[in-house]
C-alpha cells in the first residue's frame, strides 16, 4: 500500500473507531430502512460460526445488502454547508474533501471551530494535525498550525508542540536530500520527492519527541521493520 493510501486509511479508521463518530456516520449516511435494523449496543462477536452472515440477527437482510452494489459516500460531491451539518463527522469529511485541492490555511478557522465544538480527543487531534501536515497542502505550514490552534484552546498546547518540532527541524521549508537539494514546498513534497533516508530521519525525530509509534507509522507510510530499524 502506498504512503498516500495508508495516510487516508489510517485517518479514516482513527475517527470511525470512535463510537460517537461512528454513530453519527451511520445516522447521516445509512439508509433509514437499514438503520432501523442496526443494533449498535456493544457486545462481543458470536464465536461459534464460521460463516460471517450468521453474525447478523437478520441474515436475509444482510444477504439483501451484500448482494447489491454498496452505496458510495462521495464527499467531493457535497456542498461544504451540507458537510458542516454532519456533527462529529463534519471534521473528517471536510478535511478529506479538500485535502488535495485547497490550501489548508483557508480552512484552518473552520477546522478549529469544529474541533472545539465537538471536543475530540487529543489523540484524534494529533492524528488530524499530522494528516494535514503530511497529506495536505499549504503555503504557510507554521501559520496554518497557529491559526488552527488560536480558536481551539483545548488543543493549543499539543498543536504548538507539533509546530515547534516541525520548525526546529526545518520541515516547514522542506527536507534536505543527500544531494543537498532544497525542497521548496514543504514536508508533503519533500516526502514525495525525497529519498527514503529522509523519511526515516523524520520518523526518528518524531519518535524522539514522543510521538506514538502508530502515528509515526501512519504518517510516514513506513513499515514495522522500517520503524524497528529507526529505533536501533
Amino acid at each position: 500500500m502506498s504512503a498516500g493510501l495508508s495516510l487516508h486509511d489510517g485517518f479514516f479508521k482513527k475517527f470511525l473507531g470512535d463510537l460517537a463518530v461512528a454513530r453519527d456516520f451511520l445516522d447521516i449516511h445509512l439508509l433509514e430502512s437499514l438503520r432501523q435494523q442496526c443494533d449498535l449496543v456493544p457486545r462481543p462477536p458470536y464465536p461459534y460460526t464460521t460463516h460471517w452472515l450468521d453474525c447478523f440477527a437478520d441474515r436475509k437482510l444482510a444477504e439483501s445488502v451484500y448482494e447489491k452494489a454498496f452505496p458510495l459516500v462521495d464527499v467531493t460531491a457535497m456542498e461544504d454547508e451540507e458537510i458542516l451539518r454532519h456533527r462529529r463527522m463534519a471534521l473528517m469529511e471536510i478535511v478529506q474533501k479538500h485535502i488535495r485541492t485547497r490550501d489548508m490555511l483557508e480552512l484552518a478557522g473552520e477546522l478549529a471551530n469544529l474541533l472545539e465544538q465537538w471536543k475530540f480527543s487529543k489523540e484524534q487531534c494529533k492524528t488530524l494535525v499530522y494528516y494535514l501536515v503530511l497529506a495536505g497542502n499549504t503555503t504557510d505550514g507554521e501559520g496554518f498550525l497557529r491559526t488552527l490552534a488560536q480558536p481551539a484552546p483545548s488543543y493549543r498546547e499539543d498543536m504548538m508542540t507539533i509546530a515547534e518540532q516541525l520548525e526546529a527541524k526545518g520541515m516547514q521549508k522542506g527536507i534536505q536530500l543527500g544531494e543537498k537539494k532544497g525542497i521548496e514546498r514543504g514536508l508533503q513534497e519533500g516526502i514525495q520527492l525525497g529519498k527514503k533516508q529522509a523519511t526515516l530521519k523524520i520518523a526518528r525525530q518524531f519518535l524522539v519527541n514522543g510521538v506514538e509509534r502508530d502515528i509515526v507509522k501512519m504518517s510516514t507510510g513506513l513499515t514495522d521493520r522500517d520503524i524497528n530499524d529507526v529505533l536501533n
